[in-house]
């Protein structure tokens, strides 16, 4: 008896030590973190993709995949729901996208932002609030694969439509006759050696002919180079300090001072000489007037002047004493 109680006790002790280790692990691995929760909608596949699958935004664990199942208003599309840290920058142009760990196969959900918004998107499973998916890395290589394959496929077809029958024998009709043309070119070749002498000879002739013009070529230009040192020098000479420009100049100015000293001075005072003599002019010719009605004025001098209205010996008939 006393066996089988110890027994029970130890049973039991086991058996209580092994509740408080389950406890205290799912209270170590509990997640007290705030999240959020959002769906995605993928009209891909989602192979290697399981629950508790991490969910990374930017490379850096956010979140993790919570539900995975089909989406019953949508036939044969996906609906992922993942939960988030509350801490995430989330925003309606963030978008997901399936990444692979290495070459284990499993999947997880990449999170990325275009940056076009920088509104928060909220969590729920709205469609309006859903994180849109994109085709991740290998959907696109399988559809590359796809799409390569078919042009490979092209490509075998028209290899094989080149190395049909009635090409192989165009082909080896075409070597043919570039064999037999081969063969005429030696000849001409031939040919054209027995010619090449005298055309070496008057390539002589030529070259002697080019040489000497050239040489005559140089001659002339050295007698440009020769002109254009004078000429270089005769400008020098008219453009430095003292030389003929500035000479010329000087006299330039000489000359415009000259005519502004004598409009200045000179011209008026030949105006004001031309002025006094006609006014002399003006009182000989009264003079010679006078002499021409009065001559006896000479000799006897003027005759008095008459006495005027109001004067004693006033007569209003001139010709009465």
């Amino acid at each position: 008896m006393e066996n089988k109680s110890h027994a029970l006790a130890a049973g039991a002790f086991v058996l209580l030590l092994a509740a408080l280790l389950i406890t205290l692990a799912v209270w170590l691995t509990r997640d007290s973190r705030e999240m959020r929760v959002y769906e995605l909608a993928s009209t891909d596949e989602v192979t290697g993709l399981q629950p508790q699958a991490s969910v990374r935004f930017k490379g850096v664990t956010v979140g993790k995949v919570t539900h995975i199942g089909f989406d019953s208003k949508a036939g044969g599309q996906v609906l992922i729901r993942i939960a988030i840290d509350d801490s995430a920058p989330i925003t309606r142009s963030t978008f997901a996208s399936l990444g692979f760990q290495g070459v284990t196969g499993l999947a997880f959900v990449q999170l990325d932002d275009s940056g076009e918004s920088k509104v928060a998107l909220a969590p729920g499973g709205a469609a309006a609030d859903s994180i849109p998916m994109r085709p991740g890395l290998m959907s696109k290589l399988s559809r590359q694969g796809e799409k390569i394959l078919h042009q490979m496929e092209e490509s075998s077809v028209r290899i094989n439509q080149l190395l049909s029958v009635e090409n192989q024998k165009a082909l080896t009709t075409t070597i043919g006759s570039m064999g037999q043309a081969a063969d005429r070119l030696g000849r001409l070749a031939s040919d054209a050696g027995q010619a090449l002498p005298p055309l070496v000879q008057d390539a002589k002739v030529s070259l002697q002919t080019l040489k000497d013009t050239s040489l005559r070529v140089g001659d002339s230009a050295d007698e440009a180079r020769a002109s254009a040192r004078a000429f270089r020098t005769v400008s020098e000479r008219m453009n430095e300090a003292g030389g003929t420009l500035d000479q010329l100049s000087a006299g330039a100015e000489t000359l415009v001072k000259t005519g502004q000293t004598l409009n200045s001075a000179t011209l008026p005072r030949v105006n004001r000489v031309a002025d006094e003599a006609a006014r002399s002019v003006r009182q000989l010719g009264h003079t010679l007037g006078s002499v021409g009605d009065n001559p006896q004025s000479l000799i006897f001098g003027n005759a008095p002047i008459p006495p005027g209205p109001g004067e004693f010996g006033f007569s209003a008939n001139p010709l009465r004493p």
